[in-house]
């Protein structure tokens, strides 16, 4: 990959949420509230195969500072409250683009709320997992647009307990309920492939796996 593909990548994705962010905000569509979908099984094939493989390094550096979440995508909204409108049903917002009501349902353990303080907005790579896979060696900008990123199936609503419980976690040792593994592993690699992130061993031999199976 050119050195500098990646921070292309960045500025690419910065533009595209923000234009996906503020139709979504607008509400011009059911199309642009929708979660993005996952590459296919046969293409995530393709892409895991191209993925370097190397041994997760500079865990002792990791910030989460490193990362600046949540940002601004549209007048009062930020990247939080944004995918809470795009994730969540008949969601209402007041001023300051907090949801005030609507309902979400967990696609990593099925649960269910009306409270969108109940639930986090997970990084479906996340942020250690990404450090740790390159992103120690990005520029400020690239972690942002990852961090922020509303074009690729990177960021769910999803219960506070599920994704406490997935933590800083690869495939190998957490999934989420068996419904939706093929749609995240499908994500995982996409996410970790749009950005030239690599995998370890143990994790491609589960995505493998899990792709086998979807």
């Amino acid at each position: 990959m050119p050195a500098n593909r990646p921070l292309r990548r960045a500025a690419a994705a910065v533009a595209t949420a923000l234009l996906t962010a503020t139709a979504l905000l607008a509400g011009t569509g059911p199309a642009e509230a929708a979660l993005p979908t996952p590459v296919s099984t046969a293409t995530a094939k393709t892409y895991l195969a191209a993925l370097p493989v190397a041994a997760e390094s500079h865990a002792s550096t990791y910030d989460r500072a490193l990362f600046p979440h949540w940002i601004t995508i549209s007048g009062t909204c930020n990247t939080r409250e944004t995918v809470l409108k795009r994730d969540g049903s008949g969601v209402s917002v007041d001023s300051a683009c907090a949801a005030v009501s609507g309902s979400w349902s967990s696609v990593y353990d099925g649960a269910t709320t009306t409270n969108a303080s109940s639930f986090d907005i997970d990084h479906l790579v996340p942020l250690a997992e990404a450090w740790r896979s390159g992103a120690w060696a990005w520029s400020t900008a690239q972690r942002q647009a990852f961090a922020n990123d509303l074009t690729r199936p990177q960021l769910l609503a999803v219960s506070a307990s599920s994704n406490r419980s997935k933590g800083d976690q690869d495939p190998t040792t957490w999934l989420p309920q068996a419904s939706y593994r093929c749609t995240y592993t499908r994500a995982w690699v996409q996410v970790k492939y749009y950005y030239g992130l690599s995998v370890d061993s143990a994790e491609k031999s589960t995505l493998t796996s899990l792709l086998n199976g979807c």
